[in-house]
């Protein structure tokens, strides 16, 4: 069965529709997501001082946050499939943010490990959650340019959250409560109200939404529908068979390489702005790490779109990654100011191919295999979030250069890219032709 759809169909005006109101949502609990992660280390001193947990304390706690996350985020899926999507983001945005706010009343290094690892387990499944969510309304062919504008939300954190969790600390002694109480507390409870807003703004699919028309509904539920099951009949079956599929496992290889560049790009660049700068972290040095998030976001918001033209993703995700490695190689070398340069085509780059690798992806998938295959490989590529700082060290110690992990990993980088042209037969969509956003 093939649905076309054009400007002017019913379907059509449902994607704008849904665009319109869940993506800004979306966005807002992606930022609170990363703005959780992040708060921490805005904590590690005071944490230090006020309570005595002590630098190798403090690692092991912000990690084992992971080790929880990585652990849950194929049964959350599971589970956010059999009871919806409203209730169970909510029941995710409001835990996390009751357990984030419970940090302020952390005592020594047991009730930190503790309340980190509950915290990771809470907050598991958020991410692959929304990629999953965006099949139930987006058809193949506008899902990168709607992944592209969900992904504004990092950049948007890391430029806006960073300075405010700074600011929050500053707060301290008022009302008797240190700086970084303060900052777990309002934080925390910004999520649990978000979480709560959830269960009410959000709808599980579009036979749920009331600001859709019946005609809207039923055309952009028929061509999902035909593309679910086109999928279906090329494409694993079930959970199970998505979980020990060779395309799955291939695309979760992929992620795992972007996301050892993502890593090392994101810790490295404030590093590198402060010894550009000549000094340590402060006001300017995070309006400096700015400017290359800024790249990001335009990247994110254009390379989606003109790879969704004329389906090019293949060709756009993997120029992507060539740039962002060659940036990466660079920057290991280069005076300061084409350094920076370098690291802001490195930053975009790395966050631009990434809405087209999710398109990608459930492009291939469909059913229930979609639900545990998005899972599954955010799991390995958040694998590649704990290899990618050890690599850098090791590389660093080895050749006794503080750049030859970051050269290394822009090789990773490109074997990413070259892989991804591998992928080539997956990203093809199969029903909808002209959806416009």
């Amino acid at each position: 069965m093939d649905i076309a759809i054009d400007g002017g169909t019913a379907a059509d005006r449902g994607v704008r529709k849904s665009t319109r109101r869940l993506i800004p949502f979306l966005l807002l609990m992606y930022v609170l997501a990363f703005l959780d992660r992040a708060n921490v280390g805005f904590a590690k001193q005071a944490l230090h001082d006020v309570v005595g947990i002590s630098d190798a304390a403090f690692a092991f706690g912000a990690s084992i946050f992971f080790i929880a996350y990585v652990l849950l985020e194929i049964p959350s899926n599971l589970a956010m499939h059999k009871v919806g999507a409203r209730a169970w983001m909510c029941r995710i945005m409001v835990t996390w943010g009751l357990v984030s706010a419970a940090t302020m009343f952390v005592q020594g290094s047991a009730s930190f490990y503790t309340l980190r690892f509950i915290l990771g387990a809470c907050e598991a499944g958020f991410f692959p959650g929304v990629i999953l969510y965006l099949t139930y309304w987006f058809p193949d062919r506008t899902r990168a340019k709607v992944m592209g504008l969900f992904y504004f939300g990092a950049p948007l954190a890391f430029m806006f959250g960073s300075p405010l969790s700074g600011y929050l600390l500053r707060f301290d002694g008022m009302l008797g409560l240190h700086g970084f109480q303060w900052m777990f507390m309002l934080e925390g409870l910004a999520a649990t109200a978000v979480g709560v807003w959830a269960y009410f703004y959000l709808d599980d699919k579009p036979s749920d939404a009331k600001w859709l028309e019946a005609d809207e509904k039923r055309e952009l539920l028929a061509v999902l529908q035909a593309e679910q099951s086109s999928k279906i009949s090329r494409g694993p079956h079930g959970v199970a068979a998505a979980l020990t599929d060779r395309t799955v496992l291939y695309f979760g290889l992929i992620f795992f390489l972007i996301q050892m560049g993502v890593s090392v790009v994101v810790f490295y660049l404030p590093t590198f702005v402060g010894k550009l700068l000549g000094t340590g972290p402060n006001a300017l040095v995070g309006f400096v790490v700015a400017i290359p998030w800024t790249c990001a976001l335009i990247a994110t918001f254009a390379v989606p779109r003109w790879a969704a033209r004329g389906n090019r993703l293949v060709v756009f995700g993997c120029a992507s990654l060539l740039v962002a490695a060659v940036s990466m190689f660079i920057s290991a070398g280069a005076s300061p100011l084409v350094s920076m340069i370098a690291l802001c085509l490195a930053v975009a780059g790395l966050w631009a191919v990434q809405p087209i690798f999710w398109s990608m992806l459930t492009n291939y998938l469909g059913g229930m295999a979609v639900v545990s295959g998005v899972a599954m490989v955010n799991t390995i590529g958040n694998i590649g979030n704990f290899v990618s700082p050890n690599v850098k060290a090791w590389a660093d110690a080895s050749f006794g250069s503080s750049v030859a992990g970051l050269i290394l990993l822009s090789g990773v980088v490109v074997l990413a890219a070259l892989l991804f042209i591998g992928a080539r037969r997956s990203s093809t969509p199969v029903v909808a032709k002209a959806v416009h956003t």
